[in-house]
């Protein structure tokens, strides 16, 4: 059993590169309880982050934007290597009784990967979780904790952390985002 799980490891590795993979089945943290999709769109600044291997860049935003069809159009940015990245997806609420519940996908031949609003007050914060179990032995967890502007007062950001904690999730990798300098163009 243990030769099945390092292999199985090596299998997924190139995917979870930057990430830690935990044991077990990915947590069930609580969302936004009545969750409105409407108030969430716009544009979100990534204020602090897990690392993940597909964010390397800096000035990293997110703007969200409501389609006829409930779905929500997604556009997020990086600057990388002094080039402006963009990457557009779709978001769709994966779950009509826990309308917090998203999904987004970047491509039409990748599932939809889960993109949890654990708390947000909508003109400020928002926390945000995602996590893939493999097989349930072990899951990859990604967390963000996002802004209206570049940058948020240490308490606000403290508070974020501790949505995580309150949810059992690990935190302690958790890392600034880069929002220096990007109005003034690359």
């Amino acid at each position: 059993m243990k030769a099945f799980l390092v292999v199985l490891l090596a299998l997924f590795l190139p995917i979870i590169n930057a990430q830690v993979p935990h044991w077990g089945p990915c947590p069930e943290p609580a969302t936004q309880t009545a969750f409105n999709l409407n108030k969430f769109m716009g544009r979100w600044f990534e204020i602090a982050k897990l690392p993940a291997q597909f964010e390397k860049g800096r000035c990293i935003e997110t703007n969200f934007t409501l389609k006829l069809d409930g779905n929500a159009h997604v556009v997020s940015s990086e600057i990388l290597k002094g080039e402006l990245r963009k990457i557009e997806g779709t978001a769709v609420v994966e779950d009509k009784k826990n309308p917090a519940k998203l999904g987004i996908s970047f491509s039409y031949v990748l599932p939809y990967t889960p993109y949890w609003i654990l708390s947000t007050d909508y003109e400020n914060l928002a926390v945000v979780y995602s996590c893939t179990d493999v097989l349930r032995l072990f899951h990859v967890d990604f967390a963000w904790i996002l802004g209206r502007t570049r940058s948020l007062p240490a308490a606000t950001i403290d508070h974020g952390r501790e949505v995580f904690t309150n949810n059992n999730i690990d935190v302690s990798r958790m890392t600034l985002s880069r929002q220096q300098g990007c109005d003034k163009g690359l």
